[in-house]
C-alpha cells in the first residue's frame, strides 16, 4: 500500500484526521472524510490533482490515476439546492489520468469494472465493464477478457460498508445495488 493510499484510509482518524488531510493536500489531493472508500484502492502517481466530492462512494478495488475529479456539474448552485445526490464508482472501476466524473442530477454510477479514459468527461451513468472516452464521454467499447468483481468486495469483515453491510455512518442510498 502506498503512502498516499494509507493516508486516504486514515483521513477519518479521530486525533490525526486534520493532519492527514493536510498531508494529502501536500500531495495535491482532496479526499473529504465524508467519502466512502472500499478496500483495495489503488492511487497511481500519488494522485496529484485528484479531487473527490464529499458525496462520493468508491467500491472495492477502484483505481485512480492523477488529476481525477469527481464532483457536481452545477457548482454555481448552493450544495443544499443541487439535484446531485451522489457519485458511486463501483468495484474494479478505473478512472484514468485527468478523467472528470460530474453529476448534475440524482445518482451517477460508474459501473463495476468500467474504464473512464484519460481526460474524458463523464456526465452519465455507465454499465458494467464498459470503456468510456471523449468529451463528453461516450461508450467506445467493452473491457476485454471479461470482468469479475474483486473478491475483496465480498469478504466479510473487509471494512467496506457496502449496501448490505452495517457500519456506514451515511445512509445506504446510492451504494452499488441499493434501491
Amino acid at each position: 500500500m502506498s503512502l498516499v493510499t494509507a493516508l486516504i484510509y486514515r483521513r477519518r482518524h479521530r486525533l490525526l484526521g486534520r493532519l492527514v488531510q493536510e498531508a494529502l493536500a501536500f500531495y495535491g489531493m482532496e479526499v473529504p472524510a465524508a467519502c466512502e472508500i472500499g478496500p483495495g484502492l489503488t492511487v497511481f502517481h500519488r494522485g496529484f490533482g485528484t479531487v473527490l466530492h464529499p458525496y462520493t462512494t468508491l467500491g472495492a478495488g477502484v483505481t485512480l490515476y492523477n488529476g481525477v475529479t469527481i464532483g457536481r456539474a452545477d457548482p454555481w448552485v448552493p450544495q443544499e439546492r443541487s439535484a446531485m445526490r451522489r457519485v458511486v464508482v463501483e468495484d474494479g472501476a478505473v478512472l484514468c489520468a485527468g478523467a472528470k466524473v460530474v453529476c448534475k442530477d440524482g445518482v451517477l454510477t460508474v459501473g463495476a469494472g468500467t474504464v473512464v479514459g484519460a481526460n474524458a468527461v463523464l456526465t452519465r451513468s455507465t454499465g458494467r465493464g464498459e470503456v468510456w472516452a471523449g468529451v463528453p464521454a461516450r461508450k467506445v467499447g467493452v473491457r476485454e477478457g471479461g470482468w469479475a468483481p474483486s473478491p475483496a468486495a465480498a469478504e466479510p469483515g473487509s471494512g467496506y460498508p457496502g449496501p448490505d453491510r452495517p457500519g456506514s455512518d451515511r445512509p445506504a442510498a446510492g451504494y452499488p445495488g441499493s434501491a
